[in-house]
């Protein structure tokens, strides 16, 4: 094999690999959606419902990697929340809104994770548009990433 050759196929697989990586998908993105009050009898009260961007419900389903502050609150390690914001700034507090936040589902349980440690995952992102008991968020299947350059 040539010269030519190696480098064509060194050339194919690392376009492969950044095509096949999942898109950021960055908290202002997330947060820039509108919302619906709509009533919800079971509670007796009235919740705010997200209205998802185009681009966002394009990603549902699908891979993406999102960063943030971690917040533990499984003492499984099942799940962990991850906010736009820090603790103290975040939407638990009232310093934020519902689309600051989601739910990470881990692939594999993790009980390490402290409150605001700033980390990446990638997982399948959901949308929940109908439950008032759920984040508008949700990564399934998610597995923590190296941030970049770091």
């Amino acid at each position: 094999m040539n010269k030519r050759h190696t480098l064509l196929i060194i050339l194919s697989l690392v376009f492969m690999t950044v095509l096949a990586a999942p898109p950021k998908l960055p908290w202002k993105i997330l947060e820039g959606i509108g919302f619906q009050d709509k009533y919800v009898e079971s509670v007796g009260d009235t919740y705010k419902f997200p209205i998802f961007t185009s681009y966002i419900k394009s990603l549902s389903g699908k891979l993406v990697q999102v960063e943030g502050y971690v917040i533990p609150f499984d003492k499984t390690g099942a799940e962990v929340a991850l906010s736009a914001n820090p603790y103290a700034a975040c939407f638990f507090c009232g310093k934020a809104g519902p689309a600051s936040i989601m739910i990470v589902k881990l692939k594999t349980k993790n009980t390490q994770y402290r409150t605001d440690m700033y980390k990446s995952f990638t997982g399948k992102l959901v949308l929940n548009d109908n439950d008032p008991e759920e984040f508008y968020y949700i990564l399934e299947d998610a597995v923590e990433i190296p941030l970049d350059g770091k």
